[in-house]
């Protein structure tokens, strides 16, 4: 291409050869706003590099005292705190996805024509997902006390929102020719739901069922800490004494049970999701 050529073209798309002069101010004006409310928080935190280094420095400390791990006297209560943990998750979970599947149904927009109710439905769920499992957790401590009933009534809580909004965007995303046959051969509401879409779709609920089982067991450690039951409270007593040894036995135990049950979840969803494939 001549000069003349690539004049030509600059004429008719200045833009495309460089930004107009207001835009490029625009850029640089909020580039520089983001640098000013970034340096504002680090002030408002009291972020020094000096507090920085000495932060590491502790946590160098910490990891030194962790090696070797070591199990301590108390065997029993670990194994049972790690049983309770998982317990926690898999109750939590399964109590969740039970629950979710209707709130699921309710929030399609494919299977719920009324749009006031979906509109409740969905909402609702964003306000659910908007409270941590930390939170359901203190409070139902409260209520029902001390133990692993709280870490379940708040693992499920919190996981009903979550799940019912992927239930139904799984239930939105459907085939819907298949729905169509059933309702074709004469099926109502009820027949098109139990024949045309819970077909499509409960190997991937099975499957984010399993993944959310998976997280739980990580989240339960950390309920626990506020009274919740479960592994958490053991972790929480040797941090409280120092037994830095004993935190990383109960981690690496922990990180053994979680990739176990991250393994077993992964063949899980890969027979159902192919056993739905053939």
């Amino acid at each position: 291409m001549s000069d003349a050529e690539t004049a030509a073209w600059r004429a008719r798309l200045p833009e495309a050869f460089a930004p107009p002069l207001r835009r490029r101010l625009l850029r640089a004006l909020g580039a520089a706003a983001c640098l000013a409310w970034l340096g504002w928080a680090l002030a408002l935190f009291g972020f020094t590099p000096a507090r920085l280094w000495q932060g590491l420095s502790g946590l160098a400390t910490i990891l030194r005292l962790m090696l070797p791990p070591s199990p301590g006297a108390l065997w029993g209560d670990i194994l049972r705190g790690l049983a309770e943990s998982v317990a926690m998750a898999l109750l939590g979970t399964v109590a969740a996805a039970l629950l979710a599947l209707p709130l699921g149904v309710l929030g399609a927009r494919n299977l719920v024509t009324a749009t006031l109710l979906r509109f409740s439905i969905r909402r609702l769920f964003d306000g659910f997902r908007g409270i941590d499992q930390l939170i359901w957790a203190l409070a139902y401590v409260r209520a029902v006390g001390l133990g692993p009933l709280a870490g379940v009534l708040a693992i499920a809580t919190a996981d009903i929102a979550v799940l019912a909004k992927l239930y139904a965007e799984a239930i939105e995303a459907v085939e819907r020719r298949q729905v169509e046959g059933v309702a074709a051969a004469g099926g109502g509401w009820a027949e098109r739901l139990r024949f045309g879409v819970l077909p499509q779709v409960l190997p991937v609920m099975l499957a984010q069922a399993l993944y959310f089982f998976e997280s739980n067991t990580r989240a339960a450690a950390i309920l626990g800490v506020v009274g919740a039951g479960g592994i958490g409270l053991q972790i929480a007593e040797r941090i409280r004494v120092r037994a830095w040894d004993e935190v990383a036995f109960i981690i690496l135990l922990m990180i053994v049970i979680v990739a176990a049950i991250d393994g077993l979840s992964a063949r899980l969803r890969r027979r159902l999701i192919g056993g739905a494939g053939r």
